[in-house]
């Protein structure tokens, strides 16, 4: 264990020194030890599971009395959630590996041959709030992409953090690789977070998931290159040719089946043609779980929907709480998602096959998505194994960012004695 009063800048600068070394090496490591880590990793999860619940009761303790219920459900661990953690290791062991995909091939007229090759990225940072399980997704996509990673969880999930990492670089030693691939930044000083967006000599890539304060924190003072994600304020649009129980029913889920993940449902847009049957229907399958806050429409259809305030339209609860708007058209509703979308993902219910693709089409946010709940918006769920979060932005990746999204390339030019004119 690192000494906690060592200055958090030597303390980071020594991390991404050995963490240098091992992407170094890990970028040449053969599919079969990378896999074989993952399920040694896994394999250790699950036998340090009383460890690892003693540890996360020590966090959820230290917070149970400051913090919402939103952001305990986040930061709480069950032996399902660390099942699903290992099964979500065993999953990216068992997807194709990125490293050294041939991605383009020319032939170019005087015999040279050349290749885009995927590569990795070198030594990301990843930087995220309560959520314990991060830590283990991230390790765990980078090592099967051949990236060294520096986890700086925070300080709420630091005795979580501490036996995840334990058991990925215990997965690490026993295929033979470098356990500094996996490596915590184990002192809270905040000054460890500067430090590491600064490190241009050993850091590669930082990676942001939490709320809006964390993500600007990192764009506005990273001097290393940043992915970005941004909160969720995920909006489902419900068209007038949409199947109503349907629509209710899958906005339940979207809402409230985990209400403090980025993909939860925030917003509830309307449209005008079928508000007077679909509200009652939403405020009845909502009952007393969620609280509704609409436009002076909506609360004039049903009277269980309190008023909504202009901030309401632009937040991400992450709580039992939805915004509820009424409009008056398909292009109306896409006028009010564009400005109040923070372009995670929106979705439409829609039977009306045009009106979707236009919805579609227009919505300008990494996942759009029809007759579907927002909640899919996951890596795991899209075939990913898991992911390192949701990018908004539009360079290099966007979307759920997996193993593809965390390699670069490079370009290999095989001659044959060819000089230039």
């Amino acid at each position: 264990m690192t000494d906690q009063t060592q200055d958090p800048r030597i303390h980071v600068h020594e991390l991404g020194s050995r963490a240098r070394k091992a992407a170094r090496s890990l970028a040449g490591a053969s599919t079969e030890a990378k896999n074989r880590a993952l399920l040694a990793a896994a394999a250790a999860l699950r036998s340090r599971e009383a460890e690892l619940l003693e540890a996360n009761a020590r966090d959820v303790d230290s917070v149970k009395d400051s913090k919402p219920d939103s952001f305990i459900d986040r930061l709480r661990l069950t032996p399902e959630r660390i099942e699903d953690m290992a099964r979500a290791l065993e999953d990216i062991a068992a997807l194709p590996d990125p490293v050294g995909r041939v991605l383009a091939t020319t032939e170019r007229p005087n015999g040279l041959v050349i290749e885009r090759v995927a590569v990795p990225i070198g030594v990301i940072g990843m930087i995220y709030e309560s959520r314990p399980n991060v830590g283990a997704d991230a390790s765990a996509l980078c090592l099967k992409s051949g990236n060294a990673v520096i986890l700086r969880g925070g300080s709420e999930s630091r005795h979580s953090t501490r036996v995840i990492v334990g058991a990925m670089q215990a997965g690490l030693e026993a295929a033979g690789l470098s356990a500094d691939a996996v490596q915590a930044i184990q002192t809270p000083d905040r000054e460890a977070v500067a430090a590491l967006l600064e490190d241009v000599e050993h850091i590669d890539l930082v990676i942001p998931r939490g709320g809006r304060g964390l993500v600007e924190l990192v764009r506005d003072k990273a001097r290393v290159p940043t992915l970005l994600h941004l909160d969720g304020n995920c909006h489902t649009y419900v068209h007038e040719s949409a199947d109503l129980d349907e629509a209710a029913t899958v906005i339940r889920n979207a809402k409230l089946r985990r209400t403090g993940v980025c993909g939860s449902l925030e917003s509830i847009v309307v449209d005008r043609a079928v508000a007077p049957d679909f509200i009652p229907r939403l405020t009845a399958i909502m009952g007393a779980d969620c609280e509704l806050r609409g436009d002076a429409e909506a609360v004039a259809i049903d009277t269980h929907i309190r008023p909504a305030t202009e901030a309401d339209w632009d937040t991400e609860y992450l709580d039992s709480i939805a915004s509820v708007k009424v409009v008056g058209g398909l292009d109306e509703a896409i006028a009010w998602v564009d400005e109040h979308s923070s372009h995670h993902t929106d979705a439409i219910m829609a039977e009306n096959a045009e009106a979707a693709r236009r919805f579609m089409t227009a919505i300008d946010s990494a996942i759009v998505m029809h007759n579907a709940s927002t909640q899919f918006a996951d890596g795991g769920e899209f075939g990913m194994g898991a992911e390192i979060g949701i990018a908004t932005g539009k360079m290099h990746a966007r979307g759920p960012v997996g193993l593809e999204q965390l390699t670069s390339f490079k370009y290999l030019v095989h001659g044959s004695g060819q000089v230039r004119p």
